[in-house]
This record gives structure tokens, sequence and C-alpha cells, in this order.
């Protein structure tokens, strides 16, 4: 699904104008964008957590030039969500239909 394709259902169920529905679709991420580069985490109850999770320092290798490369310790956004909707992901049976018509084409593959 696509973002686009989020905006056409929200303005379907809800009657809003696509457009009006675009520009607050648009404003949520700029403010999740915005709020997580000045460091703050974002918690939707429900829904789940947009958190700067940090990255430790380390090593790399460069195996084509075989160097070590030092990667200093940064942040990376990440999204965690709430139980209920990992219990609803769980419980759901299309997911579940659309794991297992998944797992059979890397079974055929085998």
């Amino acid at each position: 699904m696509t973002k686009a394709d989020v905006i056409n259902e929200i303005a379907e169920k809800t009657g809003i104008d696509k457009a009006d529905v675009t520009t607050a679709v648009e404003a949520f991420f700029k403010v999740v964008k915005d709020s997580m580069s000045e460091g703050h985490n974002i918690y939707v109850r429900g829904f789940g957590s947009f958190v700067n999770k940090k990255r430790a320092r380390k090593v790399a290798r460069n195996i084509s030039k075989n160097t070590a490369i030092i990667i200093d310790e940064h942040y990376i956004p990440s999204f965690k969500p709430a139980k209920v909707f990992v219990e609803k992901i769980k419980v759901s049976p299309k997911v579940k239909l659309m794991a297992d018509k998944y797992s059979n084409v890397d079974e055929d593959v085998d």
C-alpha cells in the first residue's frame, strides 16, 4: 500500500476531500521527521512509538580494499509498534494467508 492508497482510503472512509487529507498526512510526516531530528521521540497510544535508536561506534571492513573503517556512534529512526497493534497483526487471518502463500513459494524454489 502506498501513501496515495492511504490518502484515498482515508478520504473515502471520512468523506474529507483528498487534498485536505493529503495536507494532513504530509503535515504528520513533517512533524514526525522534524521532531525526531530534534531528538524527540513520538508516542502514539495504541499504534506505536517513533524513537531514535543509538548505534554504538564500531569497526567495519571494506572488503575490496582490505581496510578498516571506523563508524562513529550515531542515531537512526526506528518504529516500535504498540502491543495492541502487534496483537492485531498476529490474529489477522489475511496476514496468515499471505505468510502461508509466501512460505509455499520459498519451498517451491528449493
